[in-house]
């Protein structure tokens, strides 16, 4: 039985009053985002939903893509954006090992200082990755999600930061990474569609898209 999944892609109405709030407050975006998903879902919503979602910028576009078990795009503020939503299900199926794919995904490479056994229950320093470093992150979870990876070209993405007067700072490092690569284990992919990969997920990383190698 294939995973319960559904995928909307939201071209924004750059227009819209509330698209404009939302791509300015990282906050504003995820409290409408969460919106498309039902009511009443416990104390970690988000994760309960399988909420995952990611923006495409181009010159003359914005697309939100949003990833959840299920989803209502009839939540969504008025004239938000035109959207379009599939079921993720025929995706899931195709997942074979050694089938070549395509792939995109928004993450924040981070490494954790690792502290002594007296601190243990303590967080370590949390240090932002770059350059090689990002990419060495990136090859080891893509290796663990079922992913050889061919090719990796990483973009910088900037985050939208919280902007109300008190909101903390947000120091959420982005990179995009687009590529092509092998399926080694079709499970641990599977997984880590529905899951999302790394941190800083309520804020646009996390979200693997895949489609086969040399579809446009």
């Amino acid at each position: 039985m294939s995973p319960r999944a559904a995928l909307a892609r939201i071209r924004l109405n750059p227009h819209s009053r509330a698209v404009q709030c939302d791509l300015r407050d990282a906050t504003d975006m995820h409290r409408t985002l969460m919106r498309l998903v039902p009511d009443r879902l416990g104390e970690s919503p988000r994760q309960a939903a399988g909420l995952l979602y990611r923006l495409d910028e181009t010159e003359t576009a914005s697309t939100i893509l949003v990833q959840a078990a299920t989803l209502d795009p009839a939540r969504l503020p008025d004239g938000y954006g035109h959207t379009e939503v599939k079921d993720l299900a025929p995706m899931f199926a195709a997942l074979k090992k050694g089938r070549a794919v395509r792939y995109r995904i928004v993450v924040n490479p981070v490494k954790t200082e690792r502290l002594p056994l007296e601190q243990k229950g303590q967080r370590g320093k949390r240090t932002p990755l770059t350059g090689p470093d990002a990419d060495q992150w990136w090859t080891r979870r893509a290796t663990e999600a079922g992913l050889e990876l061919r090719t990796l070209l990483p973009t910088p993405v900037t985050a939208a930061q919280p902007r109300r007067n008190g909101a903390p700072p947000m120091r959420h490092h982005l990179v995009r990474y687009d590529g092509t690569a092998t399926i080694t284990d079709p499970d641990a992919l599977t997984d880590a569609v529905l899951t999302g990969i790394g941190r800083a997920k309520s804020y646009g990383a996390g979200l693997l898209s895949l489609a086969p190698a040399g579809t446009a």
